[in-house]
């Protein structure tokens, strides 16, 4: 129905009304008629006709969608007629110098009923009879959370005819409100009975609603939730609403990263924009994982001049039309395609724009494929991070950014060990550049390119069985977002030649991870099988952060600590950069991890 014909069947039900009730109310009160009263009721008539309509324009009773009618559109209703009567008390009292109040106290509850029940009919008749033809076609769901979040989740479901989804009870872990109704949903207990519900009430969905749960009671409830082998998702992260990614009842599968067990980490917002707002940055490898979610990020502070660098056109190509998109009147995107081993096109692309921050994240990072191609692993995370350093310190950048790894530690393989010496590279040059340089240890980064779960992925489709190395093999775990804020905060906290790592928590058994994804993708452990195929070359049981000479206990900002600068000698560094040429792969090898792990350090 158009809104035209909506608002004059709306008025000439509204007439009705209220010419009806003003007669009906003064027959009651004067059964026989008289002159006078028919005077009265004339001019009373009138009155309450015009004001009425004024008032119920004031409160928009005519705009209202009264298939959603609750408590908010019953108080315009109350309002409109409540001041329509009393204007008309007011009126009567000037023409005839008396207010008849029992005439107008009967067509107030006239109009409060008739007013009332003829909007809230369409509700009642949406809510009985056409719902219950919808229901026997709907998914039986409980929600867990019967707070804010669970209520308006519940209140959506049920008003829309289209959801597929019907709310049949609430599991809440308040004992206040076990045994109550919300919504007309029954509170049935705490995550305890989640089991129990499930089966009683046939339920054939489960909805996580508490924006407020932290990491780890995600992962309680979401095993219980397991064992019952019904599906089960969540309300969106607040992140993603604010940022205007997904709306509030967009659900989404209960992923991995929910189950770390650990808060993201939050950023300082104002010192990153004091950083970043109306500067130019260069985020190398920026068609990335990592790199492509730094611009995400980065963007939302509203850089002056943003420039992709990357070797890969068609990553560089899908990230630049995604930030296009969505902020190309905001920020300058500029792109170039380059490899960070050419010196002089990395020099003179950073001569050309001259950024105020640099976040280096291209590097090669596959432990197998670098262990058996150590030379270009050198050549890109090496020298291509001396390359890129080097220009940053040439043409003035403020601060300079490295992505490192915790495999950088202790280093036992190829590609921990060119991370430690491009940390060491770095720090070298802090000691007396005017750039602040700094580096990153990520742990392992969830969802990127080459990272377990991927992989887990294709085997689980394939039927399985999943592949993990050894049954103790642990590792730290973060996701790309968490990875990306924790750069551009180093940014801001950077003094010059800090190691800043994430406060990770603690390490996950890999094959605790696989089994958490073979129950979110609908099977069982049994059905899809782990299959433990030995740990491979280079590869260690347990990750480390910090090594025993780096260490410090305090955190330098919630969720973030730093390490001390450990040096070696800069002869060492060049001496193998200036033998590289002439060494094979496995000379290459053994001085590159002798290097990494050498315990003589520089004086400070």
């Amino acid at each position: 129905m158009t809104y035209q014909r909506r608002l004059s069947l709306l008025v000439a039900l509204d007439s009705f009304i209220v010419l009806g009730s003003i007669y009906v109310s003064f027959f009651i009160l004067h059964p026989y008629f008289q002159i006078f009263t028919a005077k009265t009721l004339l001019i009373s008539s009138i009155s309450l006709f015009i004001t009425h309509h004024v008032f119920a324009q004031r409160f928009h009773l005519y705009k209202k969608a009264w298939q959603y009618a609750s408590i908010g559109e019953l108080w315009a209703i109350f309002k409109s007629v409540t001041i329509s009567i009393a204007a008309t008390g007011i009126v009567q009292l000037a023409v005839f110098q008396d207010i008849y109040f029992r005439t107008l106290f009967i067509t107030w509850l006239l109009h409060i009923l008739l007013i009332g029940g003829s909007r809230f009919s369409w509700r009642i008749f949406r809510d009985t009879y056409f719902k219950k033809q919808q229901e026997t076609q709907r998914k039986r769901t409980l929600i867990i959370g019967a707070g804010a979040a669970g209520t308006m989740i519940a209140r959506q479901l049920k008003q829309n005819v289209e959801s597929d989804m019907q709310p049949v009870a609430f599991v809440d872990d308040d004992v206040k409100k076990h045994k109550l109704e919300v919504m007309g949903i029954p509170v049935v207990g705490g995550k305890e009975v989640i089991q129990a519900a499930v089966k009683e009430l046939n339920v054939e969905h489960i909805v996580i609603a508490i924006p407020s749960l932290k990491a780890k009671e995600l992962e309680e409830i979401y095993h219980e939730c397991a064992k019952t082998k019904v599906k089960t998702q969540t309300i969106p992260k607040i992140e993603d609403i604010m940022l205007g990614k997904v709306s509030f009842n967009q659900f989404r599968d209960v992923q991995v990263e929910d189950l770390l067990g650990r808060d993201p980490v939050k950023l300082d917002e104002e010192g990153i924009s004091e950083t970043i707002t109306g500067k130019t940055v260069l985020i190398t490898g920026a068609g990335g994982s990592i790199g492509s979610e730094i611009c995400r990020q980065i963007c939302r502070f509203t850089p002056k001049t943003l420039i992709l660098l990357g070797h890969g056109e068609n990553s560089i190509y899908s990230i630049e039309l995604e930030l296009r998109a969505q902020y190309n009147e905001e920020i300058e995107i500029l792109t170039e395609i380059a490899d960070i081993q050419d010196r002089p096109k990395i020099f003179t692309i950073m001569e050309k724009y001259r950024p105020h921050v640099v976040y280096h994240a291209a590097a090669h990072k596959h432990v197998p494929l670098m262990e058996r191609n150590p030379e270009e692993a050198v050549k890109n995370n090496i020298f291509g991070t001396k390359n890129v350093s080097e220009a940053a310190d040439t043409f003035g950048v403020g601060t300079f950014v490295l992505i490192s790894s915790d495999k950088a530690v202790n280093p036992t393989n190829v590609m921990g060990a060119t991370k430690r010496f491009a940390e060491m590279l770095i720090q070298q040059l802090a000691k007396h550049s005017k750039t602040k340089f700094v580096a990153v240890r990520f742990g392992n980064v969830l969802g990127s390119r080459g990272s377990v779960i991927p992989i887990f992925k294709q085997q689980i489709q394939k039927g399985g069985p999943v592949t993990v190395t050894h049954p103790d093999m642990t590792r730290y775990f973060m996701t790309i977002p968490e990875a990306s804020r924790l750069v551009i905060q180093a940014g801001v906290l950077a003094r010059g030649g800090e190691i800043f790592v994430l406060d990770m928590g603690e390490p996950v058994k890999i094959v605790d991870l696989a089994k958490n994804l073979i129950k979110l993708s609908g099977y069982t452990v049994e059905e899809i099988g782990i299959k433990f195929s030995g740990i491979r070359p280079g590869e260690k049981m347990y990750e480390e952060l910090l090594n025993e000479n780096e260490v410090h206990s305090e955190q330098v900002f919630p969720k973030i600590r730093v390490g001390k600068a450990t040096l070696l000698e800069q002869n060492i560094l060049l001496e193998f950069m200036n033998d590289f040429g002439q060494i094979d792969k496995e000379e290459i090898r053994n001085r590159l991890l002798g290097i990494a792990n050498n315990k003589i350090f520089a004086k400070n």
